[in-house]
């Protein structure tokens, strides 16, 4: 399967919060499906619908070892985040050749529509947590460098210009 490309940073679409999906339909489907694929080829342990151009709050997650494990997400917000931290790179296809090293919380609890259009809530742990919160940022208009400080940010933003030229 294809997808379309995904959309260069600093595109519009990356900085505004994505539009909720009110029902999940074959078109959704699809769309998750697309984007399973496009995680998959990266490759990478998650995705965000408008990291592929699409302004709908879809995100996919898949941090298992096997792969094939995808938890298909339509508006995820996390209900509850741990107070205790773990540090992972970071990187996205949206700004290619660059990665930083965060801190998030370890495990999370999130609220989303699934692929049968119920709301669950699931708990999130270790690199699945990381991943989920890097995609529900993604769905807020928020890039992972936007969690650094602003010298620490800004030197990453100019290394990736340098990388996107050589």
């Amino acid at each position: 399967m294809n997808h379309r490309p995904y959309v260069m940073w600093p595109h519009p679409l990356l900085r505004r919060a994505a539009t909720p999906v009110d029902a999940i339909t074959d078109e959704v489907r699809a769309i998750w499906d697309e984007m399973i694929d496009a995680m998959d080829t990266m490759p990478g342990v998650g995705l965000a619908a408008p990291q592929l151009g699409i302004d709908m709050a879809l995100a996919v997650v898949d941090a298992s070892e096997a792969r094939g494990q995808a938890v298909r997400m339509a508006n995820p917000e996390v209900l509850h985040a741990s107070v205790e931290l773990r540090e992972h790179e970071e990187g996205s296809p949206n700004l290619p050749g660059v990665w930083a090293r965060l801190k998030r919380p370890r495990a999370v609890t999130v609220r989303f529509m699934d692929e049968a259009g119920e709301v669950v809530e699931r708990d999130f742990v270790d690199l699945w947590a990381t991943s989920v919160q890097h995609q529900i940022d993604h769905l807020a208009g928020k890039m992972f460098f936007d969690r650094m400080t602003r010298v620490k940010r800004d030197m990453l933003i100019k290394k990736a210009r340098k990388v996107g030229r050589g």
